[in-house]
């Protein structure tokens, strides 16, 4: 195990909450102390806006740390959130499954300049919805997988391609790789239909399913348009208890992980 922690987001569905979950789970820990990089790999880039990053302080993104001498600590840039970093992404960054495919080790480009993380730092990749070079390079990289799932009806049909996917980069490039989790986003306990997706979901996934569930809530919707996660824009809403309660949890199992290995 290495002496930092490199958690792929991954959710081929759009749509689901996953770049919410990585701008407030990054801030979070760094709010609890824990030295973190957020990789922004999603093109769109939602990530690095939802972080106050704006357009022209991107001169060095993710893509430059794939396809060049870039180095980690050259790309990762301060966000306003103490022991929090970012990798940000443009739009460039579309091209990269076409522009990475000629290279050699395509598959290990992230894996290897990712090594370069001081020890004890948690590094979070937000990936892409879809299952490409990015998502691949993501999980090559890193030692677990956190799947956020919308608490709505096709939910975990939808989780059987990316488990497949996992499967495969087990099989073929990261013995190491496991699923670190499921968190339910967007659930609305007045919807019957929410409470029913989230036990079948812990009656099929077990303990895989994080007790914490989070909310439907206004407040975490809106924060992405004022560039701050949740937990900076309103610390006192369900949503950024919500967030907290789970850093917890998702701290506990890395060093639950760290024991084990």
């Amino acid at each position: 195990m290495n002496n930092h922690y490199i958690v792929a987001i991954a959710n081929q569905k759009g749509g689901v909450g996953k770049t919410t979950t990585a701008v407030n789970l990054g801030a979070a820990l760094a709010q609890a102390g824990h030295p973190t990089i957020l990789v922004d790999l999603d093109p769109q880039g939602n990530a690095s806006t939802g972080l106050g990053i704006e357009a022209d302080q991107r001169d060095l993104t993710v893509y430059d740390l794939l396809s060049g001498s870039e180095t980690l600590a050259s790309t990762a840039i301060p966000t306003d959130i103490e022991n929090l970093l970012i990798v940000p992404a443009t739009s460039d960054l579309a091209s990269a499954d076409v522009d990475l495919s000629q290279m050699p080790d395509r598959t290990r480009l992230l894996r290897n300049k990712l090594s370069e993380a001081l020890p004890g730092t948690i590094i979070l990749i937000d990936c892409p919805p879809a299952l490409g070079l990015l998502t691949v390079n993501a999980m090559v990289a890193a030692d677990s997988v956190l799947v956020p799932l919308q608490a709505e009806f096709y939910a975990l049909e939808g989780l059987s391609q990316l488990l497949s996917t996992v499967k495969q980069v087990r099989q073929t490039a990261n013995p190491e790789l496991r699923i670190n989790g499921i968190l339910l986003t967007m659930s609305d306990y007045r919807n019957n239909l929410s409470q029913q997706v989230e036990a079948d979901a812990r009656a099929t996934l077990g303990d895989l399913v994080y007790p914490t569930v989070i909310p439907r809530n206004v407040r975490v919707s809106e924060a992405p348009s004022h560039a701050q996660p949740v937990l900076e824009y309103d610390p006192g809403s369900k949503g950024s208890a919500a967030y907290r309660q789970f850093a917890a949890e998702f701290a506990a199992r890395l060093k639950l992980a760290e024991e084990a290995a």
